[in-house]
């Protein structure tokens, strides 16, 4: 009888040929190279947030059309649904890509040149690869590197010397355009990317390449925010970003990472997590019907299992953390400030999606809202009255945001947090069921010291996102706000972290605000407490054993009452 192979997990391996021949783990994806195939239009535009799968993908294109390996084409594809169903185009063209992720960006200067080297590199490795399809290949390399031809004009020579068919991969085409937006070098965009900057040049020539060698190009990348800038220069490409039959293409369905963990050997008593809610949720299409796990949330996750034996320690990525500079970047104007907090606040926002725009726009709510649904921070949730609602994708993205606001609150406010006194009070909470040292420290250490800025947005809302943050940091609870029981919602439900199996108290907590200008009244505390009981009916909450519930009342930034 024989055992069943198990594979390896390709984290962090983005080269197809690596993950084919050395036994790792592959989600068969290559349906889609038939379905891109079948375009009318050969140069094509398709973007995701990031780590989410576009490098491997993009190997995987170059892989298959490249006609110097023809004669690993069965070893690669055969068993895949491309190398069953091969297409006319399979193996028939020279590859020549493109990777814009480590141009230099911190002066006018040093971007020009450092964009130049680097197209100059990549047209010499291009030559080097397919020297039998150039009458006078070393003749040209010559040249390049005595810099007879440089930059922009190494493409042209590239493409008026080749015998053959190009096929152009881009990716991370955006890269430096994200660079100089979170530098706030604006000016050194619009020197590079518009009028008869280096980057719009590199765009032309392709566009000239496209009418005689250039046969195919396939562009990638977070953002569409050059895309307004380039239409001029590069006006060809098809956008199927948001085309439903290419929600799927990256990422996992559910079944999808089913098959990962058979593949790869995870042992299933070791999640004790709820996947679905801490990493799935993504949508591209409001048509579409599959939700798309985060492939390198997964991968993150099943690694630790895979390696520890045992449940994993740290459920979220701490790369994911990267995002909170990225927002904090973003966020350089009060109205953007605005729009994230009142996401955050509810969760989601309704707003069109932009297919395009320039860096110009991002001032302007709507565009910024479509730059944090394609930078991942939002996704699709429904369809709503000619518009969409966006909502936050999944758990681990919510601590993203909370983290943010936390972040802008200390940098406001000027304090900092006393992790031997948090973790005393979180202690209280757990093990003691008691939420009184908890709520002092909060009010002690970060609400009392919130600027009248804050106190604006200062309502339930804000506060529970504080607790929030705060009570995720501690490690001791997952915490989970809008808990839906059909009773109604609850505004935070601290769940027992699968970590902290000894944790004694699960909690709920139903927050009021007031002003401090106003005194409390009999009612308005009834009001508050009777809600509390309608939690204890709930099929959600009915059977958990050691649930403490607590109704605290906040009046201004200094005042508290708890009522258990």
């Amino acid at each position: 009888m024989n055992s069943k192979i198990i594979k390896r997990l390709p984290y962090g391996n983005a080269n197809f040929e690596s993950v084919m021949l050395e036994n790792f783990a592959y989600i068969d994806k290559t349906k889609f190279i038939e379905q891109l195939e079948k375009e009318s239009n050969k140069a094509q535009f398709f973007i995701r947030p990031r780590k989410f799968g576009k490098s491997l993908f993009f190997s995987t294109l170059s892989c298959y059309y490249d006609i110097n390996r023809e004669v690993q084409f069965q070893k690669l594809f055969g068993d895949l649904y491309i190398g069953k169903n091969p297409t006319p185009r399979k193996n028939s063209y020279a590859m020549m890509e493109f990777d814009f992720s480590g141009i230099d960006t911190h002066t006018p200067d040093i971007f020009r040149n450092s964009f130049k080297q680097y197209i100059q590199s990549v047209v010499i490795q291009f030559i080097k690869n397919y020297a039998s399809i150039f009458d006078d290949a070393q003749e040209i390399i010559n040249d390049l590197r005595n810099h007879k031809v440089e930059g922009i004009g190494a493409l042209s020579v590239a493409f008026q010397a080749t015998k053959v068919k190009i096929f152009v991969i881009i990716d991370e085409y955006d890269h430096f355009a994200n660079d100089l937006i979170a530098m706030g070098v604006n000016e050194v965009y619009k020197e590079m990317v518009r009028s008869n900057g280096i980057v719009r040049d590199f765009y032309e020539t392709l566009k000239k390449g496209a009418k005689t060698v250039v046969d195919r190009i396939f562009i990638t990348g977070i953002s569409p925010v050059m895309l307004d800038d380039l239409t001029s220069g590069f006006n060809t490409a098809e956008n199927l970003t948001l085309n439903k039959r290419y929600n799927n293409m990256l990422g996992f369905t559910k079944q999808e990472v089913e098959q990962l963990m058979d593949e790869t050997g995870v042992n299933r008593d070791f999640i004790n997590v709820d996947m679905e809610w801490y990493y799935n949720g993504y949508l591209f299409n409001k048509d579409a019907t599959d939700r798309i796990y985060n492939p390198s949330m997964m991968i993150y996750f099943f690694k630790q299992i895979i390696e520890e034996e045992k449940i994993p320690e740290k459920i979220i990525d701490d790369n994911l953390k990267i995002d909170y500079g990225r927002i904090q970047r973003l966020t350089y104007n009060e109205a953007n400030r605005e729009t994230l907090l009142q996401i955050i606040k509810d969760e989601g926002i309704v707003s069109q999606i932009v297919s395009k725009f320039s860096i110009d726009a991002l001032n302007q709510n709507e565009y910024f809202v479509s730059l944090l649904f394609y930078l991942g921070l939002l996704t699709i949730d429904k369809p709503s009255f000619g518009n969409v609602h966006l909502r936050i994708p999944n758990y681990s993205i919510k601590t993203v945001f909370w983290e943010y606001i936390m972040k802008l609150a200390k940098e406001n406010a000027g304090f900092t947090i006393n992790t031997f006194e948090l973790e005393r009070a979180t202690t209280a909470l757990a093990m003691d069921g008691k939420a009184q040292p908890f709520i002092d420290y909060i009010v002690r250490n970060i609400f009392s010291r919130l600027s009248n800025q804050d106190l604006k947005n200062f309502d339930e809302k804000y506060i529970k996102i504080m607790l929030l943050n705060s009570l995720f940091q501690s490690n001791v609870y997952v915490p989970v706000s809008e808990q839906e029981t059909n009773n109604g919602y609850i505004d935070i439900y601290l769940m027992r972290s699968p970590l902290m199996p000894q944790v004694k108290y699960e909690w709920i907590f139903e927050l009021k605000y007031f002003k401090a200008t106003k005194k409390l009244t009999l009612s308005q505390r009834e009001h508050a407490k009777s809600q509390l009981k309608n939690y204890n009916g709930s099929y959600h909450m009915k059977d958990k054993k050691d649930l403490k519930k607590a109704v605290i009342l906040f009046v201004g930034k200094n005042k508290y009452e708890i009522f258990e």
